[in-house]
């Protein structure tokens, strides 16, 4: 199975992941404190949890992640999941391992599955409108910093 729930042991490759994102994105401005993440996402009141992706003859090779939490709706009355990071390290690209990451959130949940994406990347916007997802009309995300 090439998408997995990550363990302890992926720590490191998860923030390898989440740096290369950062790079692919042209943003220099990551913070990410390696042990403060382990502990947000296995320490003993995770924060948020990880899908690995791997090539399916590879299962040792991480090749992209889904970096993810819960969220509820009260409109819909259910919780879903916010999808805050979706990477594939370029080399393992065109091989169907986005969409497994997504396919399987997909089936984790009854509610909705929703995440950002940086405005101008037509090649994401066409990866999700080729999943069937569409952009959220009328909303305008606000974001308070401490």
């Amino acid at each position: 199975m090439p998408v997995r729930d990550a363990v302890f042991e992926d720590a490191e490759q998860i923030c390898a992941l989440i740096e290369e994102h950062a790079v692919y994105e042209d943003k220099h401005d990551l913070k990410l404190d390696r042990a403060e993440m382990s502990g947000y996402l296995f320490g003993p009141e995770p924060k948020a949890w990880v899908l690995i992706a791997t090539p399916p003859d590879r299962p040792d090779v991480v090749a992209g992640f889904a970096f993810c939490s819960w969220n509820f709706s009260t409109w819909e009355a259910r919780p879903g999941i916010w999808l805050d990071d979706l990477f594939i390290r370029p080399e393992h690209r065109r091989h169907g391992l986005g969409r497994e990451l997504l396919d399987e959130l997909r089936a984790r949940t009854t509610g909705r599955v929703e995440w950002d994406m940086q405005a101008g990347n037509e090649k994401a916007e066409a990866f999700y409108a080729n999943l069937g997802a569409e952009p959220v009309p009328d909303w305008i995300r606000y974001r308070w910093r401490p």
